[in-house]
This record gives structure tokens, C-alpha cells and sequence, in this order.
């Protein structure tokens, strides 16, 4: 463990770094607005600012841009007419964003035909699972992730329990261990893993670390990856942070990936850090939820983590190496089927947000999710409405101590129109961080993607839809078991004053720029 000294070090560090780092952005931010007001005085430049501001309202009311998105940035517009067109193209034209495109178009080419390595299971899925082909069909075709038999899954609703699992596959590694977490920290859940990662690294295990540099920005120490290389572990942080302005630092690494040899892998919504198996309360009992997958769907999460890994590295990696030797044919007995996915901010394709639709419109009876963020777009919103008013049992369990309090606020302001629709709301006595939605107990689906516009269109994400696996029966009970620690939100509770309702409507207009 960390001697104390060290943690009081980190911190005062930390607090020095953070100031800094504030009253840079701060400066850079005034200097800019200084710069735009102190020309815009001159006849021709408040010419071309103006013009440049209705020539960017246009082009964000006919481009493929989330409506909510852009109601937000026109009326930003239009209540700073001058420095907000200027703002959003300084931000939309970024050299970087391009690179990152190109690159991931190139890795994404380059490494298509790894996730069909493995038996097509879309055929034996057509008849057993009709409601799901919907979907499958659309991951399987946009996107290019398949739908895979042979998979065992295992539903994690306790973060210890996790835990206990991870360490033990990664004791049994036998090849690889990648991991790729949007938050490492210090403590006794990283250092259980750092053990055990150094002892399978000793013994000429390849082990990697991804880890989000913002994400863990505030939870570890300088130079962490030097100290790691030192322990035989590679490691790379996914876009270091650098204190200018740039719309590039929206764009994070928000998956939580787990791959063993191959064969095994986890995703869900836990980081490697204290909080997450309550060893650390900070805002009640942290609820949360993982996914084991054993079997040919946890390849897909291994090539997932291999394109991260190539675009950190800008190599190419031979991915042929890293199959299984031997892919264990598993019971036959109904193990049901499973189709990982994962999104990406810069490829123009709203993966995530299309998989929660296609969930919503396929529910027939019951629609139970629990996210720890509520701040959905216009197609979610009407389609969650939607569902309830054709008669589908909606139900949401949300957190009852929120972890940040501006976006908890916001969130509430929806509760009122979705009361009025029929969907039930609930929130849990204390943190829920689970990403989990199940559908008529057939299909479900779980990972990183909260019901917000962060991780929806800014966020790297990945998630796993279950198509009738026994897993989803867990998933159920955890739901229905939660549901007995949450306390279930009426119209009358959420009555306010107008000041409130007007500060919460404010908020509500901007939370697509939180």
C-alpha cells in the first residue's frame, strides 16, 4: 500500500496541478473572448462575425447533427451572436479530430475480417430469437460486429464479486491480459490487480494497460506508465491531457475491458478503483454491474482492444496471434447468443444510441433500465413516452445520492413529462452506476453507455446485447431486488417552484454541452 505521506504529497500535487491547469484554460478562454470583442468593434470584422454566425446556424440545422445538440449551440448563438459561431468553428475544424478519423477508418479496414473468424451464429438466431433480428442485423451490418454463439455469460451485480472473478482469470492467464478502464486508482482494488498483473507479466505473460489520462486524472500519480514499463506491464494512456482549448479533450475512453487469452473477457460499468466494491463511500452503496462472457464472444472484446491498442500505438497489430489456440466448443445446452459492440465519437455512426432505440421499440411487455445519468435526446425521450403509453411496463432506477449534483438536477427535469407518459421511476438509496436494459426477460444489453449525451455522441463506449442467455434471468432478479432499496418518484414529489423548474428548464437546454 501507499505510504500515507505519499497520498498527502499526491494531493497537495494534485490540488497545485489542478489550479494551474484551471487558471490556464481560464486565461486562454478570456484572451480569446477579449480578442473577438476587441475586433468585432471594427466595422468589417463585426461584418464577417455576424455572417460567420448565421452561415454556422445554417450549417447546424442541415448537417446529421443531434436535434438536441443543436437547438443548444443555435441558442448559444444566438445569446452571444459574435464569439459563438467563432467557438464552434474554431472547434469543429480541428487537425487532430481529422488524424483520429483517418486513423481509426484505417484500423477499422485493416482489421474487419478478425470478428468473423469465429461461427456465424445469425442463422441459428432467426428462429429462436425473432424479436432480436432487428438488431443483430443492424450491428452486424453497419457497424460490423456479429452476433456469436457459444458463449457462456456470467451476470456480476456486486462489485466485489467482480473482483474475486477478474483476479482469478488473470491468475490463470496463460498468454495475454489486456485491461482498458476509463479510471484507474490507487487502492486496494488496483493494488490486488497490479499483484497479480506483475506476477503473469514475471512470468512471460504479454499484459497491457489502457487506461483514460482525464479519466484517471485525479486518481493516479505522475508518470504511472513509466512505473508500470518497470514492472514488465505496457501500458498507454488514451489521450493525454493537455491544458489548451480543444474540443479533442471531450472525446475520452469511457470502456471498462477485461480480455484473457482470448477466451474470457469482462465489460460493464466498474473501474479498477475503491469506490466501485464500496470500499470507499463516497455517495452511499455503489451499485454496479458487470458481464463475464467465456467463449467465442469474448474474442470480439479482444479485437476491440487490439484496434484501441494499434490507435495508441500507430502500429499495426497482427491480430491472427492473439486467437485462441484451440476455441473451446462449450455445452450445448441453451447458452443463448451475444453480440459485443462498441462506438466511437468520430465515425459518424450513433452506435449506442441506436442500439438503446432498437431495444425500446422492440419491447412488447417490460422495459427495465437502470442508468446513473439521465440526459437523453429527443428520439429517446419520445421513444421511452412511446413505449409507456402503448401500454409496455417502463420502469427506470436511478441514483438516489448523485455523484454530480448539476447533471442529477438536470436529469430530474425529465422526470416530469415521463411521469406524465406512464413510465415509472425509481431512485436506489445511494450511487447506481449500472448500465443495464432488459427487454420482455428475452433480450438485454449491458456495458459503458449511460443515458446521456456524453456517452452517446462524445465518448468512446463499448456494451454487450444479450439475445435469451441465462444471464438476462440475473439480470431481472438484480433489477426487481434493487428495485426493494429504491424509493419511487410521483408527480407530487416532483412539484417545485418556478424559480426551480426555470433554473432546471436552463439547465436542461445546455445538457447537451455538459
Amino acid at each position: 500500500m501507499t505510504p500515507k505521506r505519499t497520498y498527502q504529497y499526491y494531493f497537495r500535487s494534485l490540488i497545485i496541478r489542478r489550479t494551474f491547469i484551471a487558471l490556464l484554460l481560464l486565461a486562454q478562454l478570456a484572451l480569446v473572448l477579449l480578442s473577438i470583442l476587441h475586433y468585432s468593434h471594427m466595422r468589417r470584422v463585426g461584418i464577417f462575425l455576424n455572417v460567420l454566425a448565421i452561415l454556422t446556424s445554417f450549417h447546424l440545422l442541415t448537417h446529421p447533427i443531434p436535434a438536441s445538440m443543436k437547438i443548444s449551440m443555435v441558442f448559444l448563438i444566438l445569446l452571444f451572436p459574435l464569439p459563438g459561431g467563432a467557438f464552434y468553428w474554431f472547434f469543429h475544424f480541428q487537425t487532430t479530430t481529422v488524424g483520429y478519423r483517418k486513423a481509426l477508418r484505417r484500423i477499422s479496414a485493416s482489421t474487419a475480417s478478425a470478428f468473423r473468424v469465429m461461427e456465424d451464429a445469425a442463422p441459428a438466431t432467426q428462429e429462436a430469437a425473432p424479436e432480436a433480428q432487428k438488431l443483430i442485423r443492424y450491428l452486424d451490418a453497419v457497424p460490423n460486429y456479429p452476433v456469436y454463439g457459444n458463449t457462456e455469460t456470467e451476470y456480476y451485480s456486486d462489485g466485489a464479486d467482480f473482483r474475486d472473478a477478474l483476479l482469478s482469470a488473470i491468475r490463470g492467464a496463460q498468454r495475454y491480459v489486456f485491461l482498458e478502464y476509463f479510471i484507474i486508482s490507487e487502492g486496494s482494488f488496483w493494488d490486488s490487480v497490479l499483484d497479480v498483473l506483475t506476477e503473469r507479466a514475471a512470468n512471460g505473460v504479454d499484459v497491457r494497460v489502457i487506461y483514460d489520462d482525464l479519466g484517471s486524472y485525479v486518481t493516479l500519480p505522475p508518470k504511472f506508465a513509466d512505473r508500470l514499463h518497470s514492472l514488465g506491464i505496457a501500458c498507454r494512456a488514451f489521450n493525454p491531457f493537455v491544458p489548451f482549448l480543444t474540443a479533442v479533450q471531450n472525446n475520452r475512453d469511457h470502456r471498462k475491458i477485461a480480455v484473457i487469452d482470448g477466451h474470457i473477457a469482462f465489460t460493464g460499468g466498474i473501474n479498477l478503483a475503491d469506490e466501485y466494491i464500496n470500499l470507499r463511500m463516497r455517495f452511499g452503496h455503489w451499485k454496479d454491474a458487470v458481464l463475464r462472457l467465456s467463449g467465442d464472444g469474448a474474442w470480439s472484446l479482444t479485437v476491440m482492444f487490439l484496434q484501441m491498442w494499434s490507435f495508441l500505438t500507430n502500429r499495426r497489430e497482427e491480430w491472427e496471434r492473439y486467437l485462441p489456440f484451440s476455441p473451446q466448443q462449450l455445452s450445448s445446452g441453451s447458452m443463448g447468443w451475444v453480440q459485443p459492440y462498441t462506438d466511437s465519437p468520430i465515425d459518424g455512426e450513433q452506435v449506442s444510441e441506436q442500439v438503446y432505440l432498437q431495444l425500446i421499440h422492440g419491447a412488447r411487455e417490460q422495459l427495465w433500465i437502470t442508468t446513473p445519468y439521465l440526459a437523453p435526446d429527443a428520439c429517446i425521450l419520445s421513444a421511452l413516452k412511446s413505449a409507456a403509453k402503448c401500454g409496455v411496463d417502463v420502469r427506470l432506477i436511478l441514483p438516489g445520492i448523485p455523484d454530480k449534483r448539476t447533471v442529477h438536477f438536470t436529469g430530474r427535469s425529465y422526470y416530469r413529462e415521463l411521469l406524465d407518459a406512464g413510465v415509472r421511476i425509481f431512485e436506489y438509496d445511494g450511487f447506481i452506476h449500472s448500465k443495464n436494459m432488459i427487454v420482455d426477460g428475452q433480450m438485454a444489453c449491458i456495458g459503458t453507455v449511460n443515458m446521456d449525451f456524453r456517452s452517446l455522441y462524445l465518448h468512446f463506449e463499448c456494451g454487450v446485447c444479450l439475445y435469451r442467455t441465462p444471464s438476462i434471468r440475473a439480470m431481472r432478479s438484480d433489477f426487481l431486488d434493487t428495485l426493494t432499496r429504491s424509493v419511487e418518484i410521483t408527480q407530487q414529489a416532483c412539484r417545485c417552484g418556478p424559480f426551480k423548474k426555470l433554473l432546471q428548464d436552463i439547465c436542461r437546454l445546455f445538457a447537451p454541452l455538459m
